[in-house]
């Protein structure tokens, strides 16, 4: 599915704001870059953190203004809690190929999940279960695995997540007019109401950016039997891992059972 409104080049300067990275490997023991194909001489990259050869795997899609080697050192946490992690970049990000688009931001998603096993196998890991996760922007691309992926994911994440696209980008001085969410947006509330995924959502509750009326509605549209919320007081947007570190991976180990 193309989405031609969020493609627009004037929407697309809002979106994202892709950081090169042309060093693919990393500095950092047991980090492996990973590079998928999404289409013919395309590729998109990211960074494996290996636990054990069984440990749960998150794939895990970042924010607009990050790239995946920014996860370097915060991946140790999930390594250490014996979760491995595989942080992806979108087009244009890090030694990714191409430019992102909104449209390519979720069909890559996808293309990747159908990757990951692939992935892990080259690293000799087998995890028993996948969990996917996205921040921000990347709630979009998570939600977008989420529906494909269907009873082949153990569990979705998603971290100051939007609910509708359109009022995320009124919030940034972008008003489109005639555009509907279902249609035109990445729908990601309408989307969570045909997921039945077990679901955990994390919001700081002084976000301005993605206020927390929009985790709220996410839970709420959710399909799930299994859903939780977690809002960390006082948190904004950015400084979710400064002031609730320690309840952010407490929720996260416990809805992954590590």
């Amino acid at each position: 599915m193309t989405h031609p409104i969020l493609d627009r080049p004037d929407i697309l300067q809002v979106i994202f704001h892709p950081r090169r990275d042309y060093n693919f490997s990393s500095n950092i023991p047991a980090v492996y870059p990973v590079a998928v194909e999404v289409e013919p001489g395309v590729a998109v990259t990211g960074r494996l953190h290996p636990a054990s050869t069984d440990s749960p795997a998150i794939v895990y899609f970042h924010g607009n203004g990050e790239i995946a080697a920014d996860y370097d050192e915060l991946a140790q946490i999930y390594v250490d809690l014996g979760i491995t992690l595989l942080v992806m970049d979108y087009r244009g990000y890090g030694s990714s190929d191409g430019k992102p688009t909104a449209s390519n931001l979720l069909s890559d998603a996808v293309t990747v999940f159908d990757a990951v096993g692939e992935i892990f196998q080259s690293h000799y890991l087998s995890p028993k279960q996948f969990y996917v996760m996205g921040r921000s922007l990347g709630s979009a691309a998570a939600i977008e695995v989420a529906r494909y992926a269907g009873d082949r994911l153990a569990g979705l994440i998603i971290e100051s997540g939007f609910a509708d696209t359109f009022a995320l980008l009124s919030r940034f001085g972008v008003i489109i007019k005639r555009a509907e969410e279902e249609r035109d947006g990445c729908g990601n509330a309408f989307k969570l109401s045909q997921i039945t995924t077990r679901t955990l959502i994390i919001h700081g509750q002084n976000d301005v950016l993605i206020p927390v009326e929009d985790a709220l509605e996410l839970h709420r549209s959710s399909a799930a039997q299994d859903k939780e919320i977690l809002l960390i007081s006082q948190a904004g947007h950015n400084n979710l891992m400064l002031l609730g570190m320690d309840l952010y991976f407490e929720a996260i180990q416990n809805f992954l059972g590590v």
